[in-house]
């Protein structure tokens, strides 16, 4: 069948509605001797005359009338699918994968879904951890739509698109001894240390601003702030955080926001995803919606808190 010219197929359903070569030829924008030729064959192809000329009306026979019947739906199918269809979020049925870190999770994405399930009530998304050394496989044979992350690494062939940047911040308890102190370097490194929601990627770019001190007292380091906020009546914890999650939660919990003692420049979160997600238009209207409302959540929270 791969050998067949299936443009012949719509061109006896042409013929058949036209009952005429030369309005099929018209349509088909063909000369008409070119459409007698296509005739020719089809009558070969199909070994039957399929069209018996009376006067200037071509009459199809039982053949071609049977092969026209079972071509119309085949043949509209194929029409649809070669047709760019408008994408509408409000009918949109998918199931979206996206790859998110602990901080993107916690931070960013919860205020985006308002806008999406506003516009698109009937999809799914479903939330997987990202692992940074396997992001490749997560977006290609893993089955993820997307990924929000800190790029650590060449990713070819993937694609980013920068959401904003991202800062760290301190967090201590009202009542540390510090909370109505300036900390200083030696502080953050005497006291007991968390790190909350810091990716291995992040945690290297903290690790390098610190290497010319000696280490810090690192005695917990976790995805949720829960645990860390288990212990701080407990110790003189202090916390280190994204900033935007120190942002959300510090009045929430009685906490007190701290800048980092140290030089510490924000870091860029992006989008990605591979490229044979780029031009399908669910995955268009998604990228488009987190890019709008994260990006323009992250920007304005760097601006509010003096990170940019």
């Amino acid at each position: 069948m791969y050998r067949r010219d299936l443009n012949l197929l719509i061109a006896l359903q042409v013929l058949l509605q036209e009952n005429s070569v030369s309005k099929a030829a018209i349509r088909l924008n063909l000369s008409q001797s070119a459409m007698s030729r296509v005739l020719a064959r089809l009558r070969q192809l199909l070994d039957d005359p399929l069209f018996i000329r009376q006067g200037a009306q071509l009459i199809p026979t039982e053949r071609a009338i049977s092969l026209g019947a079972a071509l119309e739906q085949p043949l509209q199918n194929m029409g649809q699918l070669l047709t760019q269809q408008g994408f509408d979020p409000a009918r949109c049925t998918t199931h979206f994968t996206l790859a998110t870190t602990d901080y993107a999770m916690q931070t960013v994405l919860p205020f985006a879904l308002p806008r999406i399930y506003r516009e698109a009530p009937h999809i799914a998304l479903e939330f997987v951890p990202l692992q940074h050394d396997n992001l490749l496989a997560q977006l290609t044979s893993e089955g993820c739509d997307m990924a929000i992350c800190r790029p650590t690494a060449a990713s070819a062939p993937l694609i980013h698109e920068t959401l904003g940047l991202v800062g760290v911040s301190c967090l201590v308890s009202h009542h540390h001894p510090l909370a109505n102190s300036e900390l200083s370097i030696d502080d953050y490194l005497a006291y007991p240390h968390a790190m909350i929601a810091i990716s291995d990627g992040v945690k290297q770019l903290l690790d390098n601003a610190l290497e010319a001190y000696p280490p810090k007292k690192q005695i917990l380091r976790a995805y949720h702030l829960e645990s860390a906020l288990a212990i701080v009546d407990t110790l003189p914890l202090i916390i280190t955080v994204p900033a935007d999650l120190a942002y959300l939660v510090a009045e929430r919990h009685q906490l007190v926001i701290k800048p980092l003692p140290f030089e510490f420049k924000p870091f860029q979160y992006s989008l990605a995803w591979h490229p044979r997600s780029e031009h399908a238009a669910p995955q268009q209207w998604l990228r488009q919606v987190i890019q709008q409302e994260c990006g323009h959540l992250m920007d304005s929270r760097i601006r509010t808190m003096g990170l940019g």
